[in-house]
This record gives structure tokens, sequence and C-alpha cells, in this order.
């Protein structure tokens, strides 16, 4: 839930809002993320209007406000603004009427002016709405960027997440968050991640303490955000569990509604740990293109077997003869 003091607060400068009524209604809340221009309601038409919608009024609501009585007019503006309505925009710098003005301190109905066209002002505030209500969590682990690929690395405590990030970093790949990684669920196809403000660019690394890994190794090994594509888990290595040797098996992990390739990288002394997750993410790369070395190799190993069988089996009483 947002609050309309924090949306103005947040976005007046990126919107070019003024407030010019209502200001006894900034404590209220956006609770819908979305937009309407009130064109069909200001006729008269209330089907279908959704009075917790952020309305905008263009060149068109305004000039047809103006060809309106002044009764009319404050009849309409009073089916407009109710109590629910969260708040309202006017673009293009446009005055609001007196009536609009009086009616909205009534209501305590935000009023904002913005000097952006229509057309530009909705875009971009569909943008800050869809940014402001993506669904959110935070996660343990760390999230590094290895050949274009969000690799978010997760595991137990002191199993070698940060280690294995500092490796990745050493060998040119970046850092986007290490410990928490916040994950915002976009367009509602794709995750992204990114870390708090407090521990951006820091590494944590046992026996070292804290590292800024900007500092060390400059921006180039550093990023804000980053779009997660696969998860791989670090764990120590059991040697009562089977681990897959073909990697025909593909597993995924569910992080708000989509599915992310999931992979487990068991580690013990002797593994190269940052050279394993390398392979990991060119071989992801490589299943996107359509080839999969895993079921290549299957095919190849059911055609040898059938081939085999073939020629085991006893010639017929025709061939005998």
């Amino acid at each position: 839930m947002l609050l309309i003091r924090d949306f103005f607060e947040r976005y007046k400068e990126h919107l070019g809002l003024e407030l010019v009524a209502g200001e006894a209604g900034l404590s209220r809340p956006i609770r819908i993320p979305e937009i309407e221009r009130p064109g069909l309601a200001l006729s008269g038409y209330m089907k279908g209007y959704n009075e917790k919608r952020i309305l905008v009024f263009g060149r068109v609501e305004m000039e047809y406000l103006k060809d309106l009585t002044p009764h009319l007019r404050h009849k309409r503006l009073k089916m407009v603004f109710t109590e629910q309505l969260p708040l309202a925009i006017v673009a293009r710098r446009y005055r609001p009427p007196k009536d609009m003005l009086r009616i909205c301190e009534d209501a305590k109905v935000p009023l904002f002016r913005s000097h952006l066209s229509t057309t530009v002002l909705l875009s971009k505030l569909t943008v800050v709405l869809s940014e402001e209500f993506s669904p959110t969590i935070s996660c343990h682990g760390t999230l590094v960027e290895a050949f274009g690929v969000g690799v978010l690395i997760q595991g137990d405590s002191s199993v070698g997440k940060s280690e294995t990030a500092l490796g990745l970093i050493e060998r040119g790949h970046r850092l986007i968050s290490d410990d928490v990684v916040i994950v915002k669920k976009r367009e509602r196809a794709y995750l992204e991640g990114t870390g708090p403000e407090l521990t951006r660019h820091l590494l944590e690394i046992r026996g070292i303490g804290i590292i800024n890994v900007a500092h060390l190794y400059g921006a180039v090994c550093i990023s804000e955000v980053k779009r997660i594509d696969i998860i791989v888990k670090l764990e120590a290595w059991d040697n009562d569990h089977f681990y897959d040797r073909v990697g025909l098996e593909e597993r995924f992990c569910d992080i708000l509604g989509i599915q992310l390739p999931y992979y487990v990288l068991p580690v013990k002394p002797g593994r190269d740990v940052v050279l394993l997750l390398e392979t990991i993410v060119l071989n992801h790369r490589l299943k996107q293109t359509g080839y999969n070395s895993a079921k290549e190799f299957n095919v190849k190993l059911l055609e040898t077997i059938a081939k085999r069988q073939k020629k085991q089996l006893p010639a017929s009483p025709v061939e005998i003869k």
C-alpha cells in the first residue's frame, strides 16, 4: 500500500507534480495501480467507473468541462470526485476550475497539476505504479551476473556463497547483492533482483570482514539490478547422497509464481566451485539456444543400445536355410 504523501515526495520531480488542492487527503493510500481518464464519467455515464483509480484530466476533459454550464459541471464533478478517489492529476498545466478545487477540498481528494503532456504523464505514471506495486520478497543469498546471466547463489550459512561470488568477480563477472537479495516480479513475466542500499556493493568474507567490491575491483564489477535467470544452491558434499551425473533431470524453483531453473552444486575440498558455476551458466545459455548436451547423449546411448541388441538377435529360419 502506497500513501499519497510518499507518492508525491518520491515522484513530484519525475512527474512534474504540483499540489493545488486537497492537502488534507495526503495521508490516504493508493490501493490499486490503475489509471483512468474520466471522459465517460464526466458525461454522466458511470457504469464501469472505478472510484479507486487515479484520475488523469487531459486537454479533452478540461475543454469539455469549460463547455458545461456551471450547475452541470458542479454536478458531474461531484459524481466523479468521491471520497474513495485516491487522487487526480491535471496534465499540460491546465488551471482547474474553481468548483473542482472546492470539491477536492471538501472531499479531501489531493489534486495535482503536471506540466507533462497527457500521453507522457500516463506513460510515466504507469511505470511508476507498476514499480511500486510489483510483488516483492527478500531472500537469503548472493546475486551475481555471469556471462550476462543473473545467478542467485543460495545455500546454508558458511557454505561459501560470498567466496564463490568473489571468485566470479576476479574472473570479470559482476556482483549485484550479497547476503540479502530483494526480488521483484516484473510485468508478471520475470524476476529482477537488487540489494538493500545499506549493503550495496559490499561482500562479507569470513576471516576478512566487509569489503567494498566497487573500491577494490572497480565500478565495472558491480551492477545495481539484474534479471534472475537461474538459481544455484551450494551444499556440502554428502557421500551417501546420489548426485545426477548425466543432467537429464531438470529442476525448477518457484519464486512469486515464476519457475526458475534450479541447480544443486555439491561443494567439497578440491572442487573448483567458481569454474563449475561458470560451466552451469554456459550450459544454461546453450540450452536456451535449443541444444541440450544431456538429451543428445541420451539419444546416442539409446541408439547404440538398439544397434547392439539388433546384432545379438538370432537369425531367422529362412536365413538358416
